[in-house]
């Protein structure tokens, strides 16, 4: 059957995990545990996360159609300044990702720090981690601050899917370039022969893997199958980040946001617009995405083509403390993972959690914020059932025994991805933002991100809330 998982994954018979009822979870680990634990800083900085912010996040082909990526990024870089109040001459290099690359603006980093009127003396450059870009820009910062490079770092991202670059057919472009070397009319007559109308096809940016070939939707479909997450399952934890995202609007806690006033237009953009409650009479009805007509994976239970901007700055504390400026968190500790990209391509927090806790001394028990990526509603629950089984720690971690499943009364509180939208390189800031502001909100200590990216990556961080927050 096409949903099997070959190999290694299929085998997996997890144990029933969550009942996500009525937008509502069973909490699995409810016991709280000492919050005496130090995470020990490895910088020597003790790099702090002064603040983050973002556009509202749209469905690409909406009010941020007409935009390119650097407008929605010099956006959120000059916001970033005025609610910060770090002047922009404060900064002394600035990252941002990007995954698919607008070809006039290929440095955006660059490009969009001199459109918001960044010194043309502030070095910047663009880095592509793909959904895990933004969380490389900052983790890139913490590098570029541990080696006493720099202090005070600028990390963003940017992704606009609503014009991407779409490139001619490769045999029309090898005659084009040919034609601008050709000598002579009849060099160029030649050239001008060996054209063939199936030439005028042209190529999309790829929506598959590279080594495997296959969608990202298809994988979520075949792991969801392994793991036997049911549609249902996946339909509920749709429902429930769509409506704790609606609630968070409703509250005001999404102070990330940065409105975005529409050029030419009076229409200003002040929520995410990709946010919808729905009954689950309505979702059950939608057909299945990518395997059909058995798959379990649809457009409601998916993240969706996103058009964003996000940006924050770090710096060492001592820094923040002779700036005058207050922090909000610690960035603590990061690690990026890889493991198979056909059978384990949406895996990467499975792995990722384990390894960046066992880096910082914690365990689950200590984590008071959860903020994971939801590229699809089945990823998730199959991440979260890989932690819960034996079988799969020691058939593919190399464990002894399971890593055991996170308190759900703690996780992606505000919404996630599939309801906020994802951007694919501005994700990760947003994550870390959120991830910050609900520790402040909530009362927490310590806060664990993590997300899953293309290529079979991953990435997990730690975040300590700041005493002065």
């Amino acid at each position: 059957m096409a949903m099997q998982v070959a190999l290694g994954v299929c085998r997996v018979n997890p144990s029933p995990l969550m009942t996500i009822k009525n937008v509502s979870v069973r909490c699995l680990a409810t016991q709280a545990a000492p919050k005496s634990k130090s995470v020990q800083d490895k910088t020597g900085k003790n790099i702090v996360f002064v603040d983050g912010v973002r556009t509202p996040f749209l469905p690409s082909g909406t009010d941020y159609q007409k935009l390119m990526p650097h407008e929605l990024a010099r956006h959120a870089l000059l916001n970033l300044s005025r609610r910060t109040g770090i002047p922009r001459e404060a900064v002394q290099y600035i990252v941002y990702g990007t995954v698919i690359q607008e070809v006039k603006t290929s440095n955006v980093a660059r490009d969009s720090a001199l459109c918001a009127g960044f010194s043309e003396r502030i070095p910047a450059h663009t880095v592509t981690h793909a959904c895990l870009s933004s969380c490389q820009a900052i983790t890139s910062g913490i590098g570029l601050i541990a080696s006493g490079a720099y202090d005070v770092v600028v990390a963003g991202g940017v992704e606009t899917m609503s014009d991407v670059p779409i490139r001619l057919n490769r045999n029309l472009r090898s005659i084009l370039l040919k034609m601008n070397k050709a000598k002579t009319p009849l060099a160029k007559l030649k050239l001008l022969a060996s054209f063939s109308p199936k030439y005028l096809a042209p190529e999309l940016p790829a929506v598959a893997e590279f080594t495997s070939g296959e969608t990202m939707g298809k994988s979520a479909d075949r792991i969801s199958a392994a793991f036997q997450v049911s549609r249902q399952e996946q339909d509920d934890y749709a429902r429930r980040s769509h409506q704790l995202a609606h609630e968070a609007h409703e509250k005001g806690y999404l102070t990330d946001i940065v409105p975005y006033p529409i050029p030419g237009s009076s229409k200003v953009i002040s929520r995410d617009g990709g946010v919808r409650v729905s009954t689950q009479d309505q979702l059950a009805k939608l057909k299945p995405a990518f395997i059909k007509p058995h798959g379990t994976v649809t457009a409601a239970n998916a993240s969706f083509l996103t058009d964003g901007a996000s940006a924050s700055i770090i710096m060492p504390e001592k820094k923040a403390k002779e700036m005058g400026v207050k922090p909000k968190a610690y960035l603590r500790d990061y690690i990026y993972v890889s493991q198979d990209p056909v059978h384990q391509l949406l895996l990467g927090p499975a792995y990722a959690i384990p390894e960046v806790l066992a880096r910082a001394g914690l365990t689950m028990q200590d984590i008071d914020v959860w903020e994971i990526h939801e590229a699809f509603a089945g990823q998730i629950l199959a991440n979260l059932k890989a932690m819960d089984s034996d079988w799969f720690a020691k058939t593919h971690m190399n464990r002894s025994e399971k890593v055991g499943v996170p308190d759900l009364a703690k996780w992606n509180n505000w919404g996630g991805s599939l309801s906020i939208g994802h951007p694919f390189a501005a994700t990760g800031v947003r994550l870390v933002s959120h991830a910050a502001n609900r520790l402040i909100k909530e009362g927490g200590r310590y806060a664990l991100v993590a997300a899953c990216a293309a290529g079979g990556q991953g990435v997990g961080m730690i975040i300590e809330r700041h005493p002065d927050a």
